[in-house]
C-alpha cells in the first residue's frame, strides 16, 4: 500500500513538473512576439518668450508644437521665467512653432530640428492698430502707403486706368461725391 501511495505521489510530482517546463518553454522569446524597436534620438528645446518693448519674460504663454507632415500637436506653457522646456522632439524632424500670448501677436516659425539641444528666444510684440471705417481718415499722415504692383504685371495697367477714374486716386468710387 505504500507502494502504491508513493507511486501516486511520484507520478502527480513528475506532471506537474511536466507541465511546468512545458509552460515555461512556451515563452521562449526568440520565436514569438514583436521585436523591441528602439526610439528615434529626441532633442531638448527650450523656449524663451520675453516681452519686445521691455524684454521682460511672459508667464503662461502657450508654446506649441507641431511635426510637419504629422497629426496633432505638442502645448506646453510657459513658467515665471518665460520658459518652456520639452524633449520628447525627435532630431531630424521639420517642426512648425506657434506662441500665443493674451495681448501679443500671435507667433509663428517653421524650423529644422537638427541639433541635440536648441534654445529659442522669442520676443513677442503687442499688436498694431487696425482700420476701422468709423475714424476720420482725411489726415494724409493717417493714410497708409499706396501698395506698389511689378510694372510687368497685367494688373499694372489695370491699376493706372483705375487711377483715372478716381480724382484723388486714393478714394473708392462710392465715397466719393458725384455732382447733381
Amino acid at each position: 500500500m505504500l507502494c502504491r501511495r508513493s507511486l501516486r505521489r511520484f507520478l502527480a510530482v513528475a506532471g506537474v513538473l511536466l507541465l511546468a517546463g512545458l509552460s515555461l518553454s512556451a515563452q521562449d522569446t526568440k520565436r514569438r512576439g514583436r521585436k523591441y524597436k528602439a526610439p528615434p534620438p529626441v532633442s531638448r528645446i527650450e523656449v524663451t518668450i520675453l516681452r519686445d518693448s521691455d524684454s521682460k519674460p511672459i508667464e503662461n504663454a502657450s508654446v506649441i508644437f507641431h511635426l510637419v507632415g504629422d497629426t496633432g500637436n505638442m502645448e506646453l506653457k510657459t513658467n515665471e521665467d518665460g520658459k518652456a522646456l520639452i524633449d520628447v522632439l525627435p532630431i531630424g524632424s521639420k517642426i512648425r512653432l506657434q506662441v500665443i500670448a493674451k495681448g501679443f501677436q500671435t507667433f509663428g516659425e517653421d524650423f529644422e530640428n537638427d541639433q541635440s539641444e536648441l534654445t529659442l528666444g522669442i520676443r513677442m510684440k503687442r499688436p498694431g492698430e487696425q482700420y476701422s471705417i468709423y475714424k476720420d481718415h482725411s489726415d494724409p499722415r493717417e493714410k497708409a502707403a499706396p501698395m506698389t504692383k511689378d510694372s510687368g504685371s497685367d494688373d499694372a495697367a489695370k491699376d493706372k486706368k483705375s487711377d483715372s477714374e478716381h480724382p484723388t486716386g486714393n478714394e473708392p468710387k462710392a465715397l466719393q461725391t458725384q455732382p447733381q
